[in-house]
């Protein structure tokens, strides 16, 4: 395979993967190139398996020489790729046993409204306050790019502010509105998300996007730059507020969590997390909870009450709180999705059963 013909497989591999409406496409060793269709793993069997010289001139054919030499000093890689269409890509490339893989998510040309994506409209009330944080969380692959996008954009269309994202790639591309929006990509405009975290305060922005919190200091400046005056929104990969709020002030030095917990519980806002479950007939369907940071939520933080949280959230409906198992139990009334499905993604089966028997 020469160079030329990798990058015209890889891409046309690539342009396969928006056709047929697929989430990511894998390519491994040994393997079928693999689609991921509404969640479930699609091998493109009319294709070839690939041998370890074929994984690796497909994946590094898109890479010009900075970046493979990047590559094979790192032995992984994230960042973004464009067709000529335009369609959009964010690339993760590693080494397993010696041999390259990688994993390609097609990000949408489009950036949908929270309607759009099934998602409760409730959610664009975090973009009105003019500082606080944001954390939007769910395990990867189930939206949350995609929600924060909405967000961001909603900002965009209706207020003059100057926003700045920082993301490790760039996924969804914005069009200057009424907004300033300044996108930095990690490795690309800024050696870290701390450092470019650290300068965003000389920097007049109004709304930061923080693509992902990964470690104690950066979570540190985020939570300060909503001390200070600024929208800030991030995500984490964790399954619900409470475990977003234990892992928060878990990952600082124990003579650190009381101040870090004063900060949180003054400065939040709220914690979406989302899951994508299989809709019945397919495609997926979001569901989501939705907590809300009122005095109640703000003590149980102060106090180290988090184990709490979840009494509030079910009996706070009436402030646009919802709990996941109402959202998953209101899918399966709806016949959106089966009870088996919503089982596997409950934190609490015992609970969402008494639910469903209502």
């Amino acid at each position: 395979m020469s160079g030329i013909n990798s990058k015209q497989e890889m891409e046309g591999l690539l342009s396969t993967t928006a056709e047929e409406n697929a989430s990511d496409l894998h390519i491994s060793v040994g393997r079928y190139p693999t689609l991921r269709i509404d969640g479930r793993l699609v091998p493109l069997n009319g294709k070839s398996i690939l041998s370890a010289k074929d994984t690796e001139e497909l994946i590094t054919s898109i890479l010009n020489e900075k970046r493979k030499q990047q590559f094979y000093e790192e032995q992984e890689l994230d960042l973004s790729y464009e067709l000529e269409s335009g369609t959009r890509f964010r690339v993760n490339m590693f080494f397993q046993r010696g041999n390259v893989s990688a994993a390609f998510r097609l990000i949408s040309s489009r950036i949908k409204t929270l309607e759009e994506l099934g998602m409760p409209s409730s959610i664009y009330d975090f973009t009105k306050p003019s500082q606080g944080f944001v954390l939007v969380t769910g395990p990867s692959g189930h939206g949350k790019s995609t929600t924060l996008a909405a967000l961001i954009d909603r900002i965009n269309s209706e207020k003059y502010q100057h926003i700045i994202t920082i993301e490790d790639p760039i996924e969804y591309i914005y069009t200057q509105n009424r907004c300033i929006v300044d996108q930095r990509e990690v490795c690309t405009d800024t050696k870290s998300f701390q450092h470019a975290l650290r300068a965003i305060f000389r920097e007049d922005a109004d709304v930061i996007l923080v693509g992902e919190l990964r470690d104690w200091e950066t979570i540190s400046t985020a939570i300060t730059a909503a001390e200070t005056g600024h929208l800030v929104f991030a995500t984490l990969h964790t399954n619900s507020a409470a475990q977003t709020i234990d892992r928060i002030i878990d990952s600082f030095p124990a003579s650190q969590q009381n101040q870090i917990r004063a900060q949180l519980s003054g400065n939040l806002l709220g914690v979406i997390s989302q899951r994508l479950i299989p809709r019945i007939g397919g495609g997926r369907v979001p569901s989501v909870e939705i907590m809300k940071a009122n005095s109640a939520v703000r003590n149980l933080i102060r106090e180290n009450k988090i184990h709490q949280l979840d009494l509030v959230i079910n009996t706070s409906a009436d402030e646009g709180m919802v709990s996941l198992n109402n959202s998953l139990a209101k899918l399966v009334k709806e016949g959106e999705v089966s009870v088996e499905d919503a089982n596997t993604y409950s934190t609490n089966t015992n609970d969402l059963k008494m639910l469903l028997t209502r």
